[in-house]
């Protein structure tokens, strides 16, 4: 069965399964801490309603059966705990039908919660840590060898990733090919990190050689995922080094790190235990049952089939990003960054109590965790840990379009102190009673230079644009 196994990489599998277990658990626990106020009962864009306008045969989730707050909170919260469950190396202490069992349960429970989350919910990272969950169904466990075709389309997973990214951008944006692009980019990303000052910062002819490192590790060396060893495990070294450089340098939820964890597919697992004086072999491994060649066997053809839609998507001069072909957001399309912002625009949202708004009413700014507002604060890191209420304001800043849906239910929940809603927010201005009024306004936002920085001691200038929504009270 050496076509079919390969007993050297059990460690590889051990390293990508228990790390994407991992953020599995991050995205059930983020689902637990924001559901409520996003798509729950009461929520901004709230699961029952769009249920009964959604077929179950496009969106198929278990809450299209049954909803309530409490079922959906259960829900997640076995999600995490099954993750957990994982990451501790419990699905290697069961027979391995078992432990596929557990890597489908874990697959359609996210499933569930994604094809009812709605423009929350609506970021390619979701699709691919459904698809990577898929393949690590077909991945076995400790009691047997991984399987060599599953590896496979796991590196073809990276490579998607990658080569879709680079070319959106060469297709895209101007200043992708002119390798201008990093002069803004870490100013304008949706959510900066700690270290985006320093990175925006850096000189600009550093900035043309980011920008030509991320066109040679996204469009070429992917290819070199499919190459013998080692080249293969040099090509996801660059990608795993690359995706740490985008960690350092913002926040985009889990994206990097998952793809960090894909690229581990590509690694030699056996020159790695070597390397740390472990066996190249897994101990407990015996040769694969008929039935588990079967499955992978069609799994395999599954994907391949349904390669033909990212496939054509990649090479059409109307390539589109971050895009799912099925309800069971198998085989997606990826990419990322297509076009560059020049500007930053930011959404500010402010209260007051004052019965009557006047020229000379005092407002006071709502605080949010992970997207720019109070210009003397430093960005924190957030990621892999996913802020969807702050990434839709990075979406509202660019046009009002994107918050048509769910920017008037906000507000009215900030009218009441909607206690859901609030913990979405790192400061509530009105602790003790709603706001009798609420209003939002654009602002220009950029990073100081190191002389304002050192003079005020911000980290943003702002400057007032135009008004986002007028003055709105609750309906007496």
């Amino acid at each position: 069965m050496e076509w079919f196994m390969a007993p050297g990489y059990w460690l590889t599998r051990l390293v990508l399964q228990r790390a994407l277990a991992a953020v599995y658990l991050v995205a059930f626990l983020a689902a637990v801490l924001q559901f409520r106020a996003l798509i729950g009962e009461r929520g901004m864009l709230p699961v029952p309603r769009f249920v009964r306008a959604a077929p179950f045969r496009r969106m198929p989730s278990v809450f299209q059966l049954h909803y309530s707050d409490r079922f959906f909170a259960a829900w997640a919260w076995a999600g995490a705990l099954l993750s957990a469950a994982i990451v501790a190396g419990a699905a290697d202490l069961v027979p391995l039908w078992a432990a596929m069992l557990m890597w489908a349960a874990l697959w359609v429970m996210y499933l569930s919660i994604v094809n009812v989350g709605q423009t929350w919910y609506s970021f390619g990272w979701e699709s691919l840590l459904l698809e990577a969950g898929f393949l690590a169904v077909f991945l076995g466990n400790a009691r047997t060898d991984p399987p060599v075709s599953v590896l496979w389309l796991m590196r073809w997973l990276v490579f998607r990733v990658e080569f879709g990214a680079g070319l959106i951008k060469m297709r895209g944006d101007l200043c992708w090919r002119d390798l201008t692009c990093l002069y803004y980019h870490h100013e304008t990303q949706p959510m900066p990190g700690p270290l985006s000052w320093w990175f925006h910062r850096l000189p600009r002819p550093l900035h043309r050689v980011e920008t030509a490192a991320n066109h040679v590790a996204q469009l070429g060396v992917p290819v070199f995922l499919f190459t013998p060893q080692p080249f293969a495990s040099v090509a996801a070294g660059v990608i795993i080094c690359t995706q740490l450089w985008l960690v350092a340098s913002g926040n985009f939820a889990w994206l990097n790190w998952l793809t960090i964890v894909l690229a581990f597919s590509a690694v030699d697992g056996a020159a790695l235990a070597e390397l740390l004086s472990l066996p190249r072999h897994t101990p407990l491994a015996t040769g694969p049952p008929g039935w588990f060649q079967g499955l992978v066997v069609a799994a395999t053809a599954l994907v391949a089939v349904l390669s033909w839609w990212p496939v054509r998507n990649m090479l059409s001069r109307q390539q589109r990003m971050n895009m799912s072909f099925n309800a069971l957001h198998l085989v997606n399309t990826y990419g990322a960054f297509g076009s560059i912002n020049r500007r930053r625009h930011e959404v500010v949202v402010e209260g007051t109590d004052e019965e009557r708004v006047t020229p000379d009413t005092a407002w006071r700014e709502y605080g949010f965790k992970g997207k720019p507002g109070d210009p003397h604060r430093l960005a924190r890191q957030f990621a892999p840990y996913h802020l969807r209420l702050d990434w839709l304001m990075w979406f509202a800043g660019i046009s009002p379009v994107y918050a048509q849906s769910w920017f008037g239910p906000f507000v009215e929940r900030l009218l009441v102190n909607d206690p859901a809603t609030l913990r979405l927010l790192r400061h509530n201005p009105f602790p003790d009673a709603p706001p009798t009024h609420v209003r939002a306004r654009v602002y220009l936002y950029r990073f100081t230079t190191r002389q304002e920085r050192r003079a005020t001691g911000a980290w943003w200038h702002r400057t007032l644009e135009h008004e986002f929504l007028p003055p709105v009270a609750l309906r007496r």
